[in-house]
């Protein structure tokens, strides 16, 4: 079991186990569908913008629900909550397992899908709601595809009791939680394609440049206006609201389905009470070389130092996660610079924390060459790449329902940093770069220590 947990960490963060098959069985005491959900796509949830294509009811009930406040968790409520300590004492015998194992029983499952049923239709209402008043993003056909799966997560979701009071009733809303959890796999990938849409709708003239984007003082060869993609806050904004919001929603969904596997030594549910950094960095390594030895035909040494012995309570996945994406750019960055055929310089891992530490710190340097200053902000935009064209349109024809792998195209698109640093801000961390041009650079991750802080809800 601990194999399969720590393999799972290669791939999707809050991964379902392969032994959850999605097979949605219908609910107990289901409103008919039929009743709440047209048959044909929406168009709007604002009054003046609403249009034939959606009833009244359907709009009403998004606005009700986005009018709601979500409920932040953090690393310490999802532990405790998982352990059973929030139910009632006389039902805390139930609960305990052993040797560091904690056994999910009927009450705690029952405790967590009744704050799902109740919590989930209002964060996806807020997402839906945003997703249809963004600027230009919003006319995207990748992103309408993204909130009509919205709303049909949102529909079913409401189709259901408001309480959850017995195991067939829990058991069903599991069903079609695994169901949610697969359709959405696939958005992180679909919003990406929403953003390429974007910038190629704006170079053809399809859609007007935002004024923000448009260089003062820099021109095309055929005289046009250079759009300088980086500026356009509104919608970098829109974007980091909607892949933290995505984070939150996949990790209470993956944290409920874990809990209902057999127990694991040292987790409740996806979050390991004794994750190692220094496991997590050796695996990403392992990934990373696989990576750049499959471009390049090598792949520089990396050094890690520092306390290999810390453990402390996190989601490895999220880990693993920003550390393949650090140390995947480190590698390239040192290859491009080097050449293929030179003695790369080792790559610098250093794990600190201390006793008395708010955070546990993970750098990772290279000699790669370094950012020039006038593209630090650049690096954390969502429609700012380098990427060739060529892997631009294989990303917009790519459709594996997958978050980030190996094989993830996302890994020249420009996304990876950002999405790399949403999942340390999700538990209260932060990722930051510091680079010296001609030189290399330095990327330092921060992750709270105690797991207390609670999500950055985006409204």
């Amino acid at each position: 079991g601990l194999q399969f947990r720590a393999l799972s960490a290669l791939t999707d963060a809050a991964k379902i186990p392969p032994t959850l098959t999605p097979t949605p069985v219908p609910m107990t005491r289901r409103r008919p569908m039929s009743t709440i959900m047209p048959v044909r796509s929406f168009s709007s949830f604002d009054d003046e913008r609403h249009d034939d294509v959606m009833t009244e009811e359907v709009a009403r009930l998004v606005r009700q629900h986005a009018h709601q406040p979500q409920t932040s968790a953090n690393l310490e409520t999802l532990m405790k909550t998982g352990r059973g300590e929030f139910l009632h004492k006389t039902y805390k015998d139930d609960v305990g397992g052993k040797d560091g194992e904690h056994a999910a029983t009927e009450k705690i499952l029952i405790q967590v899908a009744g704050f799902l049923r109740h919590e989930l239709p209002i964060r996806l209402a807020h997402r839906i709601v945003d997703l249809n008043r963004v600027p230009l993003m919003m006319d995207m056909p990748s992103v309408k595809a993204v909130r009509d799966l919205y709303l049909t997560s949102f529909l079913e979701l409401v189709s259901v009791d408001k309480e959850i009071q017995n195991e067939e009733q829990e058991e069903a809303f599991s069903r079609m939680l695994e169901g949610i959890y697969e359709r959405h796999a696939g958005v992180l990938v679909q919003m990406a394609r929403g953003a390429f849409e974007l910038r190629a709708a704006i170079k053809s003239g399809a859609v007007e440049c935002p004024t923000s984007a448009k260089s003062a003082n820099l021109v095309d060869a055929d005289g046009t206006t250079v759009v300088e993609f980086d500026k356009m806050e509104t919608t970098h904004d829109f974007l980091d609201r909607f892949y933290i919001s995505r984070i939150g929603i996949r990790v209470l969904i993956g944290q409920y389905l874990s809990l209902r596997q057999p127990a694991v030594q040292n987790y409740v549910g996806i979050i390991c009470g004794r994750t190692s950094p220094y496991e997590i960095v050796r695996r990403a390594i392992d990934d990373a070389s696989f990576m750049c030895t499959r471009k390049y035909g090598d792949a520089p040494e990396v050094i890690i130092t520092g306390r290999l012995d810390l453990t402390f309570p996190y989601v490895p996945t999220h880990l693993h996660y920003i550390m393949l994406e650090l140390l995947k750019n480190s590698m390239r960055a040192t290859v491009d610079w080097h050449g293929v055929d030179a003695d790369f310089p080792p790559i610098k891992v250093i794990i600190a924390d201390g006793n008395e530490n708010e955070d546990v710190v993970i750098k990772i340097s290279d000699e790669g060459g370094g950012i020039p200053r006038s593209n630090m902000d650049r690096i954390w935009s969502y429609l700012f790449t380098t990427a060739d064209p060529a892997i631009q349109d294989g990303m917009v024809a790519f459709n594996e329902n997958v978050d980030h792998s190996v094989d993830s195209p996302l890994a020249g698109l420009g996304y990876g940093l950002p999405i790399s640093r949403s999942y340390a801000r999700y538990f209260g961390g932060d990722l930051s770069i510091m680079s010296m041009e001609g030189f290399g650079t330095d990327a330092f991750v921060y992750l709270t220590r105690l797991g207390n802080t609670r999500e950055p809800l985006p409204i």
